[in-house]
């Protein structure tokens, strides 16, 4: 896998997974002046650089508690707001922060939305460019065959609360709102690909009467 961001999309990037918050996947999202930096990647010379030559970050969004990294370091490099569902902020003791309850409206195209289950406070951000993105932070992440899932590992806080929040977004967007799914961990099994197409039919097609049964995986 690259070293090196990558675009995934026009106007996102993708950098490679962060050892220091356990292989998650973070993004870029460029919307004019607004830059968006999803989670935190691993705070390099390379990572450092790209930020730089792509105009900064005006906002790092925290999707969930293990996506918490080098934010102090981020925040100070670039005066960026950081934004934490309300319920993990206390996380970020030391650090000026922006919390939301429900919902967060970042742009008239991008918000963040609470999507609580695998933390208490997980959140995933929707941007409505190209069809509707969804970055799922770990909330939904590819299972082996690459297919977007709600995963239930030894971190999870509250499994059926998680399904619960997948069928709201299953109920919030429709094919055409929803055409690709950025997933914040387990990047590896999409083999080479940069998004997850037909978001929403995979989403819709997940059993989650089933589900509600799974065992405990060790994926992440």
């Amino acid at each position: 896998m690259s070293k090196l961001a990558r675009a995934v999309l026009d106007t996102i990037s993708a950098f490679p997974p962060n050892r220091d918050t356990l292989g998650a996947t973070a993004y870029l999202i460029v919307e004019n002046q607004t830059h968006i930096l999803i989670d935190c990647p691993a705070w390099d010379q390379e990572n450092q650089q790209f930020l730089q030559d792509q105009g900064g970050v005006s906002w790092l969004i925290i999707t969930h508690r293990g996506g918490i990294g080098k934010v102090k370091e981020i925040q100070a490099a670039f005066g960026c707001q950081v934004l934490i569902q309300e319920q993990e902020a206390y996380l970020l003791p030391d650090l000026e922060v922006t919390t939301f309850e429900q919902e967060f409206n970042l742009t008239p195209q991008t918000q963040v939305i609470w999507t609580p289950g695998h933390s208490p406070g997980s959140s995933c951000v929707y941007s409505s460019v190209q069809g509707g993105v969804l970055f799922s932070g770990r909330h939904l992440i590819p299972n082996q065959q690459g297919l977007p899932v709600p995963l239930r590992t030894s971190k999870t806080f509250h499994w059926r609360r998680q399904l619960r929040s997948v069928a709201w977004l299953r109920d919030r967007f429709d094919p055409d709102t929803l055409n690709y799914l950025c997933p914040g961990a387990n990047t590896g099994f999409l083999r080479g690909k940069r998004v997850i197409e037909q978001a929403y039919q995979h989403l819709a097609a997940l059993d989650l009467e089933a589900l509600k049964q799974a065992t405990v995986e060790f994926l992440v």
